[in-house]
C-alpha cells in the first residue's frame, strides 16, 4: 500500500542515524523527497490519526471505574413506588433484555484513514407506568460498550478497528466528549404516547451532558401479561445537547454531528413491595 510505504519512510527519516555525515543525511531526505509530498502528507496523517484517536491523550487521566450513585438524585422512583400501591401496573426495564445503540459516522476530508462506530448500552434502567402513560429510564455512561463484533457487523460497517483503537475510541469518548465525570447519566422521560396506524408515537424528553430535549419518536409496542416491550429508533445532532463533536487535524478527521440511535427496550411487571424505597431500585 501507497500509506504503508509513506508511513515506513516517515518513521525511518525521524530515526537518528549513528555516525551519519552531513552527505548520507541529504541523501536519506533526498530519497524521502522521491517518494512525494502527498505520501508524507498521508504519513503524518495516519500518525496523528493514531495519536489523536486510538490512544487518549498523556495529560489526561484514565477514565474513572463507574461512579458510585448509581441512581440519578433525582430519579422518580417513588412516582411508580406511589403506583404501584394504589394497584396499577408498573413495569421495570430489564437491562439483561434491553439494548440502545448509536451509530457513529467519519467525515472530513480525510475519513478514510478513520472508522465509524457503534456506541451501546446493555444497562438501561427504570420503570414504565402504562396506564399513565409515562415511563422514567437512565442510562449510566461509564459502562457503554465500543464496537462489539456483532453490533458491528449488524450495523454493516466496513472496516474494522483494532483492540487499541477501539480502547482509544473509548476513553475519548468518555472523557472529552461526553465528560461522564460531570455527567454520568442520560436520562430519558416519556410523558405521553398516541396510538398511530403503524405502532405508537412517544413524547419523550432526553436530558445528557446537562441539556434536556424533547422528541417525538414512532415506536412499536408490545404488551403482554407480564411483560411490555418497545422498540424505535431516532436521529439527533450531539451539538443540540451542547457536545462538540471529536476532530483532529483541523476537522480533516472528524466526528459526523448527526447520530442514529436504535432501542429495544423489555419490562417486567412488578409489585409495590419492590418499590417502596424512594429514589432505590431493588
Amino acid at each position: 500500500m501507497k500509506l504503508t510505504l509513506g508511513l515506513a519512510h516517515f518513521v525511518w527519516l525521524c530515526t537518528p542515524l549513528q555516525g551519519a555525515t552531513p552527505v548520507d543525511r541529504q541523501s536519506r531526505i533526498r530519497s524521502v523527497a522521491r517518494m512525494g509530498l502527498r505520501r508524507v502528507q498521508l504519513a503524518v496523517a495516519f500518525a496523528a490519526l493514531i495519536a489523536g484517536c486510538a490512544q487518549p491523550a498523556r495529560e489526561t487521566a484514565p477514565v474513572a471505574a463507574p461512579a458510585a450513585q448509581q441512581v440519578p438524585k433525582d430519579f422518580p422512583a417513588d412516582t411508580y413506588a406511589r403506583a404501584a400501591a394504589q394497584g396499577q401496573p408498573v413495569y421495570r426495564v430489564d437491562p439483561a433484555a434491553s439494548l440502545v445503540s448509536i451509530t457513529v459516522r467519519r467525515s472530513g476530508s480525510l475519513a478514510r484513514l478513520g472508522h465509524d462506530h457503534i456506541v451501546a448500552s446493555h444497562d438501561a434502567q427504570g420503570y414504565v407506568a402504562q396506564e399513565a402513560g409515562r415511563a422514567d429510564l437512565y442510562v449510566p455512561l461509564d459502562t457503554l460498550a465500543v464496537d462489539e463484533p456483532a453490533l458491528r457487523a449488524e450495523a454493516g460497517l466496513d472496516t474494522q478497528p483494532t483492540e487499541t483503537d477501539i480502547a482509544g475510541t473509548r476513553a475519548n469518548m468518555l472523557d472529552k466528549v461526553l465528560q461522564t465525570q460531570q455527567f454520568p447519566f442520560a436520562q430519558i422521560h416519556v410523558s405521553g404516547l398516541a396510538r398511530a396506524s403503524t405502532g405508537v408515537r412517544l413524547n419523550v424528553a432526553i436530558t445528557l451532558h446537562g441539556v434536556t430535549r424533547s422528541f417525538e419518536i414512532p415506536a412499536q409496542m408490545t404488551t403482554g401479561r407480564d411483560a411490555l416491550s418497545v422498540a424505535g429508533a431516532l436521529e439527533f445532532n450531539q451539538s443540540d445537547f451542547g457536545i462538540q463533536p471529536f476532530s483532529i487535524l483541523g476537522g480533516a478527521i472528524q466526528v459526523q454531528d448527526r447520530l442514529s440511535l436504535r432501542f429495544s427496550i423489555r419490562a417486567r411487571s412488578v409489585d409495590s413491595q419492590a418499590l417502596v424505597v424512594p429514589g432505590k431500585l431493588s
